[in-house]
């Protein structure tokens, strides 16, 4: 199978498993926070730092790379949404809450994805 439809297929799950964390978000959470966009990007973050410190190590190949770090992993991170989330809470002059979602998102995706590759290395 060529590597786009290892894409497209990872793809196929990782977009409707963010519009699932969205709408769980909204139902559960406060909506004064992008819970949805934060919790999807957080979690894309912490499986990709995995897959990648896999990849190095040798355990996932080019087919699982193309699957789930390119296809499903973004797929279920969203920077554009992000952004213009962002862009929204400036234009309304929360801009305090604004910096505080960026400066989490950040801080927090980083720190994610170091500790999914530092599982991975435990693993490998």
């Amino acid at each position: 199978m060529g590597e786009w439809l290892l894409v497209l297929a990872g793809g196929a799950v990782g977009a409707p498993a963010r519009y699932l964390i969205g709408e769980a978000a909204r139902t559960h959470l406060p909506s004064a926070f992008h819970w949805g966009t934060f919790l999807a990007n957080m979690a894309a973050s912490l499986l990709l730092g995995f897959l990648v410190e896999a990849g190095t190590e040798g355990a996932l190949g080019s087919t699982g790379q193309a699957l789930l770090s390119v296809g499903f992993c973004g797929a279920l991170s969203t920077w554009s949404t992000f952004s213009n989330e962002l862009l929204s809470m400036a234009d309304g002059r929360r801009i305090a809450g604004a910096a505080g979602y960026l400066l989490a998102t950040v801080a927090l995706g980083l720190a994610l994805s170091f500790a999914g590759a530092a599982a991975a290395r435990a693993l490998w």
